[in-house]
């Protein structure tokens, strides 16, 4: 088991917090304190401390796309015909700019970024491929993958 407490100077009390604020980012203060032992104020203390530090990033709402009108996600590895810092920096600003894609990272091996794209239906998906992916600048490869079920999603590493 990794020792958690030497992982960005994190105490236990600082572990249980994250692990409440995990599970439900809406947790009071007087609730976070009850769970982890502490009263309000030190608990508000550590809270304000960890997001400081950008251990905690933020807070947000996380949404079933489906239920939304987004019913298809698509995995697409893009390929770039220069790996270079300006040509990765012109498709990371074209990618910025596409709402469709929810998710990007840069990889290593065979393709140069991992893309998951978000649309309504396959109709909606090819628009975009067809009309805004494969027009961007330095793309010389596009492979795309469909997910045919989630088996776990927990956003981010639990502790």
């Amino acid at each position: 088991m990794i020792n958690l407490g030497k992982i960005a100077n994190l105490d236990e009390i600082d572990i249980r917090i994250l692990r409440a604020v995990q599970q439900s980012g809406r947790i009071s203060v007087q609730f976070l304190g009850e769970t982890v032992g502490l009263s309000a104020t030190p608990v508000s203390r550590r809270l304000k401390r960890l997001e400081d530090s950008g251990v905690i990033t933020g807070y947000t709402a996380i949404l079933d796309e489906a239920a939304i009108g987004f019913e298809v996600s698509v995995f697409v590895s893009v390929k770039l015909d220069r790996q270079i810092d300006n040509a990765l920096n012109q498709f990371e600003t074209a990618i910025n700019a596409m709402a469709e894609v929810v998710d990007c990272w840069l990889m290593t091996g065979s393709r140069d970024y991992l893309l998951r794209v978000s649309a309504r239906n396959m109709a909606d998906f090819e628009q975009f491929l067809v009309g805004r992916l494969t027009k961007v600048k330095g793309v010389a490869e596009i492979e795309s993958s469909i997910p045919l079920r989630r088996m776990k999603s927990t956003g981010t590493r639990t502790l």
